[in-house]
């Protein structure tokens, strides 16, 4: 298992510190605590965890890296490569890691990764979109010493010249009486492909954006129906029953690239989309001129994900600007405004990309406040008092505390607390009946090689909401206009 050395884990905890500080008001009742940190030595943008019961412990994590030849310039020279992880999750106490890691393969670069949300032929089914042009299955089975493993069991080539670049399964309400993957690709095409007697088919394949087809991705309702977004800013539907020769619709509400969209598998017409623009819009499906509401992330949104269970609770991964918790009900119930911001993870130091929650159950006990071996870091925040950021060796843990002038502790009860910002929507309870809501959470970056797991806690009886987030981003790496088209994945498509 490999660490942050200490000298990597200073200057990330340095940033982390004063971003924690800016962040303070709009965080500080819904508490999010790493659980580890993991040196993925690739640069790390997707990670999913199994959605099937029986192993929702375990974790995938996908790189990307862009290899250049002797001439630096030379597209040509370059390579892409890449590194699957398989983890499993267990935490046994303080001092042990929680993640174990399974297995690693070494694979083309990874753009996407999905699990179907069914099992097939009995066992979890990985899928991998990779800048080979490929979609790869990845069967998770158990070897002889029982130990889980992924074994390639098919593969399928989308055309030459392509970077596969997202994929989706029909599968997101768990039913399997028709099991397809739909892909787009950095020609600007989107692929149906059937899944056989263990083989990939394709059944359509079109021209459907002019630049790079980010993302693709089912209705889960009516998986006849298929969204796409592209770097030509237009996101767009189509019926595969009267065929991909024109879109049922066209939007240009985002005024960048479209990379995420993401159909609520809780309620029927609900569709979330993303965008370099930094806006993330809420849709009814039945009316796409105009969305339900616009909330704005401050970073380009490269990924969304519905909670499994709780229909109003949304993940976005903001690029620039860290990885969100956003409150939709409000918003789905047609009030118009922004979504409000739950809580924040802020621990990475580079391009926010993968991020996905853990259907793993967790006990609804917060951790407890002092760690066993701190090393110990302060910054001031916004109440006067000090926030304390508290490293435990050796799995990376953090948790934060208070403290006044004196060092002394300030116990969460007496510490002030903001009020909601004038006219940003109040926060409703967690879940209807339930005092708490606890998650598992994973996440990675892209640059500095970082997967995170950690867990969000939400109070019911604590929450107060800083409403509609106005961060300003980051700056860094990649940027509007850098390497992936606009702001978009570093090495994605222009090297």
């Amino acid at each position: 298992m490999r660490y942050v050395n200490q000298e990597v884990f200073s200057s990330w905890l340095t940033a982390a510190s004063r971003k924690y500080a800016e962040r303070l008001e709009m965080t500080w009742k819904s508490k999010t605590r790493s659980l580890q940190v993991f040196d993925t030595e690739l640069s790390a943008d997707t990670v999913e965890w199994c959605p099937i019961p029986e192993w929702y412990n375990i974790l995938a994590c996908g790189t990307y890296q862009l290899q250049k030849g002797p001439d630096a310039g030379s597209e040509e020279a370059a390579s892409r490569i890449g590194r699957l992880y398989l983890f499993q999750f267990h935490q046994q106490g303080p001092m042990f890691p929680p993640l174990n890691e399974l297995q690693r393969i070494d694979t083309p670069a990874i753009l996407d990764l999905k699990w179907c949300h069914v099992p097939v032929s009995d066992q979890p089914l990985l899928g991998m979109a990779t800048a080979s042009g490929e979609i790869q299955l990845h069967r998770l089975t158990n070897s002889q010493d029982g130990v889980c493993v992924l074994k390639t069991v098919n593969s399928l080539e989308l055309g030459p010249d392509k970077l596969a670049l997202s994929l989706d399964w029909s599968t997101g309400r768990a039913h399997s009486s028709d099991v397809r993957v739909v892909s787009s690709d950095s020609a600007g095409c989107v692929s149906v492909l059937s899944l056989g007697e263990g083989s990939l088919m394709t059944v359509s394949q079109w021209k459907a954006h002019d630049f790079e087809a980010w993302i693709s991705a089912f209705s889960y309702w009516d998986t006849q129906l298929v969204y796409s977004g592209g770097d030509d800013c237009k996101l767009k539907g189509w019926d595969l029953r009267t065929g991909p020769s024109s879109p049922t619709f066209t939007s240009k509400r985002h005024s960048m690239g479209v990379c995420s969209i993401h159909s609520s598998p809780h309620r029927e017409h609900i569709l979330a989309t993303g965008s370099y623009d930094e806006q993330v819009l809420l849709w009814d499906e039945r009316n796409m001129r105009q969305p339900l509401s616009e909330s704005s992330l401050g970073g380009g949104v490269w990924r969304l994900k519905w909670h499994p269970t709780n229909e109003h609770l949304l993940l976005a991964a903001c690029m620039h600007n860290d990885f969100h918790i956003l409150h939709c009900q409000q918003a789905l119930e047609g009030s118009g405004g922004a979504c409000s911001v739950l809580a924040s993870y802020i621990l990475h130091n580079s391009l926010a990309y993968g991020a996905d929650w853990s259907r793993l159950p967790l006990d609804g006990t917060p951790p407890p406040q002092e760690p066993t071996v701190p090393t110990q870091s302060l910054v001031q925040d916004h109440t006067g008092g000090h926030l304390r950021i508290q490293y435990e060796s050796p799995t990376a843990s953090f948790d934060t505390s208070l403290e006044d002038d004196a060092g002394l502790y300030i116990p969460e009860s007496s510490a002030p607390v903001t009020s909601p910002a004038s006219g940003s929507p109040g926060c409703p309870d967690p879940l209807e009946g339930s005092p708490s809501v606890s998650c598992l959470m994973a996440s990675c970056s892209f640059y500095d090689h970082m997967l995170h797991v950690w867990r969000w806690d939400w109070n019911q009886t604590q929450e107060v909401c800083a409403g509609k987030h106005q961060g300003g981003g980051e700056g860094g790496e990649g940027g509007q206009g850098g390497e992936g088209g606009q702001g978009g994945q570093g090495a994605a498509t222009s090297n």
